[in-house]
């Protein structure tokens, strides 16, 4: 496989925007750092999903293990897409309540594969609490040993539980390996407080619909969260970038290109979104951080690459 350099200069090549009338049709290169493409909802059609990801410039998707089964199934598919899909191995916060005396071992074998990138989607979610706090707790604690141990990045979840995060990643401060808060919905302080450990931050489609007065649209019109320190997602077949949405600022809306919406109103919705609306995304955080899409794509596909040795 090319090393990041080569892939980085395809990039500048084929990131050469050109005017169409008063729009600038743009061809990214992208990297989805976390699809759930194991999803039920992807079981019919999976080839032509990534077939459609392709064409639309995501070269290169995660995807997501969230138990000990779908940790499995991601790793399966990235045997059937070899370059193109890598995975992550982790017990989600909701799923904490499974972990079980074989469930470490279990995870430590996954991830010795070198298409397993990552351990998680591993956190804490104290707003629904599918699993009791307590056990959260525990399970997320040791799968940030674990990564630890392993040297491999972690891929995190975190929803009102902020805080007692924090705990934990600061008892492995010394030791934590490279991270990134993914699907970031949370505020500004505690942007900056990821960043303080070193984190990356995910952003998602959910910047669409962000209207509160410290969230993740005023961190990315503050530049709170510099270009080396971000990374762009789908999170399909969730947070659907809707972005023909009233809550969007029209100077906003005109960032967003014809290519780009193709992809999104032909093959998304509301109920199945997938990783070919990531340019969409792009186009959305660039127009809110006031730099151009090119540049938000460039920034985020080497650090996606360099974060998780992807072209290694």
């Amino acid at each position: 496989m090319a090393n990041i350099s080569d892939i980085l200069e395809d990039v500048r090549a084929n990131t050469n925007g050109h005017e169409n009338g008063n729009e600038v049709d743009s061809n990214y290169i992208l990297i989805d750092i976390g699809a759930n493409l194991t999803n039920k909802k992807f079981s019919r059609d999976v080839d032509a999903v990534v077939q459609r990801a392709k064409e639309s410039g995501v070269q290169k998707i995660m995807v997501t293990g969230t138990n000990i089964l779908v940790s499995k199934e991601a790793l399966r598919l990235t045997r059937l897409f070899p370059d193109t899909l890598f995975s992550t191995a982790g017990i989600h916060p909701h799923d904490a309540k499974t972990f079980d005396e074989t469930s470490e071992s279990e995870l430590e074998s996954l991830l010795a594969n070198p298409e397993c990138v990552a351990v998680g989607e591993c956190g804490l979610d104290f707003n629904r609490n599918f699993s009791p706090p307590e056990t959260q707790l525990e399970v997320f604690e040791k799968q940030v040993a674990l990564a630890c141990r392993l040297r491999k990045p972690l891929f995190l979840h975190e929803r009102d539980a902020h805080d007692e995060m924090m705990v934990v990643l600061k008892k492995y401060e010394s030791s934590l390996p490279p991270a990134v808060l993914h699907c970031f919905t949370g505020n500004i302080a505690q942007a900056k407080a990821y960043l303080d450990l070193g984190l990356y931050i995910g952003i998602t489609g959910y910047v669409w619909k962000d209207k509160t007065e410290d969230g993740v649209r005023k961190m990315l019109t503050d530049n709170i969260v510099p270009l080396d320190r971000l990374l762009v997602e789908t999170d399909a077949p969730f947070m659907y970038p809707n972005t023909r949405s009233a809550k969007l600022p029209t100077d906003v809306k005109q960032v967003i290109t014809q290519r780009s919406t193709t992809f999104l109103n032909r093959y998304c919705t509301f109920q199945r979104n997938e990783p070919c609306s990531l340019p969409c995304t792009v186009e959305l955080i660039s127009a809110f951080m006031g730099k151009s899409p090119e540049d938000v794509a460039l920034a985020t596909t080497y650090n996606a690459l360099k974060l998780f040795g992807l072209s290694s």
